[in-house]
């Protein structure tokens, strides 16, 4: 019997047809990036002072700036990054009969005067020094006590993240690839620009978190798809292909951000490539892998033949998977959908489910958190992101050499355990060595970026093409848990100390590197089909093995008919 590798063999690892199929998908990652770290440009919180309808008055009589009128009536404060002008507090006082004059408006009264008057709280809202630039925080007023609700919006972005990995990798599994793609994409094209005409910050969160249900399983969806068309020793390059289009959204959403300055028209920005995906129903077929997971073999066999035929490759054999008891599993799986717990079902998935999980979590916050501490810095938020940015390329030409030579699993603890070291470095070398530090944080952003990237191809090679789908989905919705936590992380702690963050960041990545050494090699290793595969890489049928497939049918039986028992109840 032929599997479907010896069948790609014939019709083609990557040929014609997948280069087209893969390039097409690529771009499926660059709106992705937008959506991922757009906070840095759509919340970005400016400087700000309280509004004082009477420095406004004098402001507009004698042609002040915002500058000249905050150095003249708004006093220094210490804080966590040094003395700065006060933020959340105004003096309490009526400054036309103050005698302040147009001419000299610094030597009228001293810092010294100002911080023994009495203080009260901003009544009337906040200036920011944003001329002709407009966030969400500037058009809500969300700083001082509301500077949480900044926080929300990423992390409502991860609770949609969190729900739309599980919910779509779970469709993709039953319904197919391509059919949940498309679904997902028209679901996000509608909450995108939801988001975008939000009346309030409520109604934004809401949509926010929409918007997220569809756009992380959608870019998770395309990913399993274009590793299941191409070949074992291809599939590393497409799928770090694919994320290499994530780091070169990153580049591109600065001068995007610099050119539309509104966060409402950067939305509808972000929003436009998913609609324009759905055009994809008529250029991408639906995984032949998936097909005979789900014995559909008759279908499985057309689209491959197309794909022969594209490849100008001529088939010669009948495609039937055949593995140890593979006609018994695949009517279990056929018969019922694969389930979140089995995930869980056997010790060797059960520790990648874990492994890769916290990986996920670690990635996703160390990541976003350094992106996002580029807004907390000050300085030129475009030129920061744009030369951070550029660090994210070589990490995909990083991985390609070391991983065709090393393997998955060294290169992939080491990207860790660097980050890990630059984070913590980092922390602790004094703002006066300023290149220094920013070259050590660059660092540590090109090992995150390479143990993210890693972590999603090693993931979908770690599980069976049954439950591949879900598999990378629920490990994924730990990186979902990790975006809400990571904004609060960043924000509340820099309070405290800026470089406090960064002490957590290496912690966590340093965790992640020494787990990553548990996991198997996955270099030359063909995807998986069935849990037999897994359980028993090299088909060798001890009774060990035997054993343990016998258990897992079993409860999966059980499993199968408790769901009828209860539906005949019902």
């Amino acid at each position: 019997m032929t599997t479907f590798e010896d069948i790609l063999e014939e019709a083609g690892k990557f040929g014609r047809c997948q280069m087209r199929i893969v390039s097409i998908f690529c771009l499926v990652s660059v709106p992705f990036s937008f959506v991922y770290v757009g906070i840095v440009f759509q919340g970005f919180t400016p400087e700000h002072w309280c509004h004082d309808p009477g420095v406004s008055e004098i402001r507009e009589r004698c042609g002040w700036s915002l500058q000249d009128a905050r150095k003249a009536t708004v006093p220094l404060m210490n804080s966590s990054t040094g003395v700065t002008y006060s933020q959340c507090q105004k003096l309490d006082m009526d400054w036309n009969a103050t005698g302040l004059t147009c001419d000299n408006p610094e030597s009228e009264l001293t810092q010294a005067q100002l911080s023994t008057l009495p203080m009260t709280v901003c009544s009337d809202g906040w200036e920011y020094d944003y001329e002709g630039r407009q966030s969400f925080v500037t058009e809500f007023d969300l700083v001082c006590e509301d500077a949480w609700y900044v926080d929300m919006f990423q992390a409502a972005l991860g609770v949609g993240f969190l729900v739309g990995s599980i919910a779509i990798g779970y469709m993709a599994d039953k319904y197919g690839r391509m059919k949940s793609f498309l679904m997902t994409n028209f679901f996000i094209g509608v909450t995108g620009i939801l988001v975008a005409t939000s009346p309030n910050y409520i109604a934004l969160l809401v949509f926010r978190v929409l918007f997220g249900f569809g756009v992380k399983g959608g870019w998770m969806t395309g990913y399993v798809l274009i590793t299941e068309l191409v070949g074992v020793e291809y599939r590393r390059m497409v799928g770090v292909i694919y994320q290499m289009f994530f780091s070169l959204g990153i580049l591109i959403l600065p001068l995007l951000a610099y050119f539309i300055p509104n966060w409402r028209w950067l939305q509808v920005l972000f929003t436009i490539p998913y609609i324009c995906f759905l055009t994809y129903y008529w250029f991408i077929p639906e995984s032949p892998r998936w097909l005979l997971s789900q014995n559909k073999r008759n279908e499985a066999m057309e689209i491959t033949k197309a794909i022969a035929k594209e490849n100008k490759k001529t088939l010669s054999k009948i495609i039937e998977v055949q593995s140890l008891h593979s006609d018994d599993e695949h009517k279990i799986y056929s018969t019922s959908t694969a389930s979140f717990m089995d995930l869980f079902r056997t010790s060797k998935l059960r520790k990648f489910t874990f492994i890769l999980s916290f990986n996920w979590f670690t990635s996703a916050v160390v990541y976003q958190g350094l992106i996002m501490r580029l807004g907390i810095l000050g300085g030129n938020v475009y030129v920061d992101f744009l030369i951070s940015g550029i660090v994210e390329l070589p990490a995909a030409f990083l991985i390609l050499i070391t991983i065709e030579r090393i393997g998955r699993r060294l290169p992939f603890a080491t990207a860790n355990f660097v980050a890990g070291a630059a984070c913590l470095i980092t922390a602790f070398i004094p703002n006066s060595m300023f290149w220094l530090k920013s070259a050590v944080a660059c660092v540590g952003r090109l090992g995150i970026t390479m143990a993210f990237e890693m972590v999603v191809f090693v993931n979908t090679e770690l599980y069976p093409t049954v439950i591949r789908n879900l598999g990378v989905s629920a490990c994924s919705t730990l990186c979902d848990i990790g975006g809400i936590v990571a904004p609060f992380l960043l924000y509340r702690l820099a309070v405290i100390w800026l470089e406090l963050p960064l002490i957590i960041f290496g912690a966590l990545a340093f965790v992640a590197g020494g787990l990553v050494l548990l996991l198997p090699e996955t270099k030359g290793v063909p995807l998986p089909e069935t849990i037999d595969d897994i359980e028993c890489p090299n088909r060798l049928k001890s009774l060990y093995c035997e054993i343990k497939l016998v258990k897992f049918r079993e409860k999966k039986s059980k499993f199968n008919l408790e769901n009828k028992l209860i539906k005949y109840r019902e």
